[in-house]
């Protein structure tokens, strides 16, 4: 019955495309490889890079007391169930901090099908981070008090409202609302996903947003580097490149508050639609004792525990029928990684005939023909390229480098119709420049002491050995791989239309919100590319 109604539904589509011109009709990857496009560059979207200042009402605090602010929903590994989390009290930045209890305000969600009454009621726990600094002249943050409260027994497909906060103080929020995902079924999925990376808070990024937000969607991805505090000094003095204008300071500093100005920008989206980040270079933020990562693992809830995952950094969330997993590229992550048993154990766990889908995502690319960041994430890609590709993984997200491209179908540098189609959308609208240089370029190719990766502290780019780059570090030309790419910034919407077929299109900022900048539909063939069956635990319990 499935296979028969897949066939079917391709089959409209393929009607559907035929009703067109060539000009009209949406390719597929069933047509490709495809011969690589570059959109030339306009220098005209430079514009309004800066961020959005602090006195801009969608970033001032409008709450008082304890009151509910920077509302988000997190999705947990099933439909039924999310997180809701929230920030109250008011952070300190400055030479004397003193931190506030978190005990001293509850971390409760009322929540239910009707907005009256709210019949239901979960608690949570709460949390303070600081950000320090041990330097004279630094100023040391201290964050308000973090929520994160988890709801369960939630239907799926199903429109819930809730409230949050401390009802003894009394200071809860008003009444929001979200839908819970499908259930996970080869015939069952979000409506629209939207994807973006690289966001920051400038003009650029609202304009992102408005854009994003006009789609509707149903889920947001976002593929790391969140606010960029980390582009300003502890004073809020900030910079397009933080290492060219404060080559001096002590250690690399943030600003914290940008934090929450990001969280309140983002609550009326991020308060009814969840959310699901993966951390990215710009979340670093390295302070005394060497702790880093301390906003990024605080200000967001996720569905580590729920997922057999003990880190924040890597973590897998089913959303109708696909299965998604959340790759941590600033960690180890070589095979005596503890980030590489548990993606053994999380694919072997998949259950294809359940959720057909496969989508992997993490920050920085392994295909990307940007001179940005070029081959920065070969050590990655050498460890864990092999075992995505053995089980089938079929599209993969990064952001990092400031464009858009679009791979070809590849798997180890070659043309593969098995590998996945990687996309790389770095381009939400960050202060940082956009990229524009390509490395094939005449005089672009990097040196490859350039791609030195922190993460496992080595080298792993080599030059070529094989095909039309055989002996060189890189291509002379737009390489094989790359299908797409273009240096706007903008955000993508992911529509599965079955077990097979999948929709994903790519909007341009400058654009009306209808025009499209990239589209194409994305084939599964399991025929084909068989991949896995699910395996028993009992295989993987002791890997």
């Amino acid at each position: 019955m499935t296979v028969c109604w897949s066939f079917a539904f391709a089959l409209s589509i393929i009607a559907i495309n035929v009703a067109f011109t060539d000009s009209e009709r949406i390719p597929s990857t069933l047509d490709g490889p495809f011969d690589p496009v570059t959109v030339p560059y306009d220098v005209s979207l430079r514009g309004n890079a800066v961020d959005l200042p602090d006195t801009d009402p969608r970033v001032r605090r409008s709450v008082r007391g304890f009151e509910p602010e920077q509302i988000s929903v997190s999705l947990s590994v099933n439909y039924d169930s999310v997180w809701i989390s929230w920030v109250t009290g008011e952070f300190q930045i400055g030479n004397n901090i003193k931190p506030l209890d978190p005990n001293t305000v509850a971390s409760l969600v009322r929540y239910g099908r009707s907005r009256f009454p709210l019949t239901r009621e979960a608690i949570g726990y709460s949390l303070v981070y600081n950000q320090l600094y041990p330097f004279e002249g630094l100023q040391n943050y201290t964050s308000g008090i973090i929520h994160h409260v988890r709801l369960t027994g939630l239907k799926p497909s199903t429109l819930y409202y809730y409230r949050c906060g401390d009802p003894s103080i009394p200071a809860m929020s008003d009444i929001y609302h979200f839908r819970t995902m499908p259930v996970s079924s080869p015939r069952s999925y979000p409506k629209r996903i939207a994807v973006v990376g690289d966001l920051g808070l400038t003009y650029n990024t609202t304009d992102t947003i408005s854009h994003l937000t006009t789609n509707n969607p149903d889920l947001v991805l976002l593929i790391g580097d969140v606010t960029y505090a980390n582009l300003y000094l502890t004073n809020g003095t900030g910079s397009d490149c933080y290492d060219c204008s404060f080559p001096y300071t002590p250690i690399h500093e943030t600003y914290q508050p940008r934090w929450d100005y990001w969280g309140r920008f983002m609550q009326s989206l991020i308060s009814k639609t969840p959310i699901m980040v993966v951390e990215g270079n710009h979340e670093i933020e390295e302070q005394a004792g060497n702790q880093k990562f301390a906003a990024y693992s605080s200000r967001f809830a996720f569905p580590s525990k729920e997922s057999e995952s003990s880190s924040t950094f890597y973590y897998s969330f089913n959303a109708g029928g696909i299965h998604f997993i959340m790759l941590g590229a600033y960690i180890a992550y070589t095979k005596s990684a503890e980030q590489y048993s548990w993606l053994v154990r999380d694919l072997a766990n998949v259950d294809r005939s359940v959720t057909p889908w496969l989508v992997a995502a993490w920050h920085p690319p392994w295909y990307s023909s940007y001179k940005a960041h070029y081959k920065e994430a070969e050590c990655m890609r050498v460890a864990m390229e092999e075992l995505l590709y053995s089980y089938g993984v079929d599209i993969v997200y990064n952001g990092h480098v400031h464009a858009y491209e679009r791979s070809n179908r590849v798997y180890n540098y070659t043309l593969d119709p098995c590998g996945p189609v990687h996309i790389t959308i770095g381009d939400g609208g960050n202060r940082e420049k956009m990229a524009i240089e390509h490395a094939d370029d005449p005089g672009n190719c990097p040196e490859p002491s350039s791609t030195y990766d922190v993460a496992i502290g080595g080298f792993c780019a080599t030059n070529f050995t094989s095909g039309p780059a055989a002996g060189k570090f890189c291509w002379d030309r737009q390489p094989d791989y790359s299908a797409f790419r273009e240096s706007s910034f903008g955000h993508g919407i992911l529509e599965v239309k079955n077990e097979t077929w999948a929709l994903w299109t790519w909007y341009r900022n400058q654009d009306s919100n209808t025009k499209v900048g990239d589209q194409i539909y994305i084939v599964r063939q399991p025929d084909m590319c068989p991949v896995p069956h699910k395996l028993p635990k009992s295989w993987f319990a002791d890997s």
